[in-house]
């Protein structure tokens, strides 16, 4: 059953990208009716609550993050009316929705924009709109050193509606900020209209019924009145992004709209961010957020903090780094948001785990990680079934904006087409938008997978595992897959273990070359449970040794030598959690050390093992 939607420490959130969900009506894109057909499938996944990008009015130059209208749903994924069934229709279940706030831009088709190109000067102020600088031979460069996130300089000509440039008084043209795409104009939010339009935007979704919300790019919102170049060996973006007046901002929306009801979960999509600032942003005594997303874990895969590169993933960094955030946050009172996919990643069981050989055990060894954690996991469709990134040949198979300027970017840089191509095989956002593959080898080469069309908007991954053969979709997962009962599994046991959703965590083995394992401790009602969990992350077995009190009694009692034939009493009380194995500690290859003893234990490839012990604490 969906877990209660007051308690998001105990509950899974799913993400769905609605253009490639489900198609009701047999469309080449997703819609809000295909939505709620496939609502019966997501209830039964367990989930508390649904994440939806944006689907409201919009030109999709950037998949719907650029917004035309806060008000209005794009009619090629549906109606409001539709909107408000789908609400009502997960409510049915238990199930809360959570809709996407893209509070720091709006698309230069947005009402705001257009009335400010016409000449109405009020709206100027609701963007950055700053003078280019002339330079001693005439010519003219936009008003900061700034790159967009999409590429090339964050500024653009601000013009009227006939093409010109507006100038200020001294002549000198005038350009607005825009971060992203440049159809995506930051907003002022100095300006005390543009915020209380935004909060007025969030209490409307609310009467609709949204108990959730998703902030985009939220920490870049801080940016300074007076902006100025990044100086030399400066990154620009430590300029505007998690500056102290964020957290004023987050303050303000939260007493202005969702924080005036009690009922509602939001979440931070935190760009760049430290620590630090993540604990301030979702610790509960400052009122801002209840969590955050962060993303340094998923930049390990870089080279050099390069999106666009092909490299190994370092394990030893990426251990490190969900290591230091679930410390970190833990010691300051704040709460994570903790993913490996989501619609601007390409799949994670293509970058850390071994698609050809074992994606079932990479995919559930991952899910493991995640979901047993402390924070809040979320699930982005298909991840559920162990889908992975398409294989294009041509970057003509790509849509999004970002790939196709990365690719040129590549090329300019020298490699050839084939170099770039993959480069953007390995990091487009594409790669987590394909169709879900709801049927196996329903449609051919650019068949819908089940999607609901012949020619969806963007060719399939492969829905066939290389190694076993066996079919990438729900059908296929429902009738004999083991990823997919794998993550239900998990959602039921956070619902059901305080020592998921409320323990301490605390790291384990950390110095392990293969192993990221951690410890999970939670005491209540005299009873104090304490959960082991080891990971292997590689496609070879390995040895790690554990504490023998995580040693279920069966096991301790037919020791492989004459040292283990005292079995210690929390042994009594040790068990197998979880394993995404069949015969779990299948290889353990003694006991050594007096007291306490220790067990090597080999790990399969990717398997992953949960060792609990439960036992009464003893008052004195």
């Amino acid at each position: 059953m969906p877990h209660s939607l007051g308690s998001f420490r105990n509950t899974v959130i799913y993400q769905i990208y609605p253009k490639s969900f489900y198609s009701a009506h047999g469309r080449p894109t997703g819609d809000i009716r295909g939505i709620i057909e496939k609502v019966p499938y997501v209830a039964s996944l367990g989930v508390g609550m649904v994440w939806f990008n944006p689907f409201f009015a919009s030109p999709q130059r950037d998949n719907g993050y650029d917004i035309s209208d806060y008000y209005a749903i794009n009619p090629e994924l549906g109606t409001m009316e539709d909107v408000e069934e789908m609400i009502a229709a997960f409510g049915e279940h238990g199930i809360g929705v959570m809709f996407d706030m893209v509070l720091n831009h709006v698309s230069t088709e947005h009402e705001w924009f257009r009335r400010a190109q016409a000449g109405e000067c009020e709206y100027w102020d609701y963007f950055y709109l700053r003078p280019g600088r002339v330079q001693p031979d005439g010519t003219v460069v936009p008003p900061t050193n700034w790159e967009s996130k999409f590429g090339g300089s964050a500024w653009a000509p601000f013009t009227d509606t006939a093409g010109e440039v507006y100038r200020d008084e001294s002549g000198a043209p005038l350009y607005y900020l825009h971060l992203y795409d440049v159809t995506q104009a930051d907003l002022n939010w100095y300006n005390p209209a543009v915020r209380e339009e935004l909060y007025k935007v969030v209490n409307f979704w609310y009467d609709k019924g949204v108990r959730g919300f998703r902030f985009d790019v939220i920490n870049v919102i801080g940016k300074s009145e007076e902006l100025e170049d990044a100086p030399a060996g400066v990154v620009d973006k430590t300029l505007y992004t998690d500056t102290p007046i964020v957290h004023t901002r987050l303050r303000e929306l939260n007493r202005a709209s969702f924080g005036r009801y009690g009922d509602t979960v939001t979440v931070g999509e935190m760009s760049s961010t430290s620590i630090e600032n993540c604990v301030g942003y979702s610790n509960p005594e400052n009122r801002e957020l209840d969590m955050v997303f962060s993303f340094h874990h998923l930049k390990v895969d870089y080279e050099d903090g390069e999106k666009w590169s092909k490299v190994p993933f370092r394990f030893a960094e990426l251990k490190g780094l969900l290591n230091d955030w679930a410390l970190g946050m833990q010691a300051g009172g704040g709460w994570n948001a903790l993913f490996w996919n989501n619609h601007d990643q390409p799949r994670a069981l293509n970058r850390f785990g071994d698609v050809q050989r074992y994606r079932a055990e990479s995919a559930t060894m991952l899910a493991t990680v995640i979901h047993l954690l402390r924070g809040t996991p979320y699930i982005y469709q298909g991840e559920e079934i162990g889908m992975i990134d398409p294989v294009y040949s041509s970057i003509d198979d790509y849509v999004d904006v970002e790939a196709h300027n990365a690719f040129k970017t590549l090329r300019a840089r020298g490699l050839s087409e084939v170099e770039a191509l993959e480069v953007v095989r390995a990091k487009a956002r594409d790669n987590s938008r394909v169709p879900m593959q709801w049927e196996s080898d329903s449609g051919g080469e650019r068949g819908a997978v089940g999607f609901g069309t012949a020619a969806p908007w963007l060719a399939p991954a492969p829905s066939v595992d290389a190694a076993t053969g066996a079919g990438i979709s729900v059908a296929d997962e429902e009738r004999d897959g083991v990823i997919l009962p794998y993550y239900r599994e998990l959602i039921r046991l956070r619902g059901q273990y305080p020592v998921i959703s409320e323990g301490s965590y605390a790291p384990y083995a950390l110095d392990h070359e293969r192993v990221f394992g951690y410890l999970r401790e939670h005491i209540a009602k005299g009873t104090r449970t304490r959960l082991l969990v080891l990971n292997n992350f590689f496609g070879d077995e390995t040895a790690v040794r554990v504490p023998a009190e995580f040693m279920p009694g069966e096991v301790m009692d037919a020791p492989t030598d004459g040292e283990g034939s005292r079995v210690p009493a929390e042994a009594q009380s040790a068990q197998v959690f979880l394993c995404n194995y069949k015969n779990p500690l299948d290889r353990i290859s003694g006991v050594s050390g007096p007291d306490p003893r220790e067990v090597e234990v080999t790990l399969r490839p990717y398997e992953s093992l949960a060792l609990i012990v439960e036992e009464p604490i003893v008052s004195s």
